[in-house]
């Protein structure tokens, strides 16, 4: 799913492009950035995994997006949202050389920002509970937590308590 890029104070939400796979990969596969998504970390990627990544830009349902820095082109994180029948579900992650920089609280705006002008009803973020900087992001924008979920790490047996957090519209 593509959209023009939404734009905050700092940054550019822009399409993901086959470009930015590699970087992507970076976040998601490195142990401590990635230590909160259900993926496993791959000790190597192969071309067959690195070609699947360069296409997600192409996705019908989810809208894959890189956060960019608007005055020097750095990447900052990768997001993404999946809107169905006026929820929009958001994710998100930081490079975590600008962590506590308040990347994260700026991108998850500019997605609620584009959610509420494209008629959302709700937005839902999904956290684990172990995450205290994301979880103090959703509450920042009033989120609430409405299900704990309970989820496997794939290819490990690592559990996560999740918390479902909603937002009204």
């Amino acid at each position: 799913m593509k959209i023009e890029k939404i734009e905050t104070p700092r940054l550019y939400l822009r399409g993901f492009t086959p470009a930015d796979a590699g970087f992507a990969l970076s976040i998601w596969n490195d142990p401590e950035m990635g230590e909160y998504l259900l993926d496993e970390a791959m000790e190597t990627i192969d071309e067959d995994y690195l070609r699947e990544i360069e296409k997600l830009g192409e996705d019908e349902e989810c809208c894959y997006l890189i956060a960019e820095d608007k005055e020097s082109g750095t990447r900052i994180g990768t997001c993404s949202f999946i809107p169905e029948d006026g929820v929009y579900d958001l994710a998100y992650c930081v490079h975590k050389q600008f962590w506590r920089q308040g990347y994260a609280t700026e991108m998850v705006g500019g997605m609620i920002a584009h959610a509420r002008s494209q008629g959302a009803k709700k937005i839902t973020i999904v956290i684990s509970n172990e995450n205290a900087a994301s979880n103090a992001v959703a509450k920042k924008f009033g989120c609430r937590v409405t299900e704990t979920l309970t989820e496997k790490k794939r290819g490990s047996d690592r559990v996560f308590t999740d918390y479902k957090y909603e937002l009204d519209l």
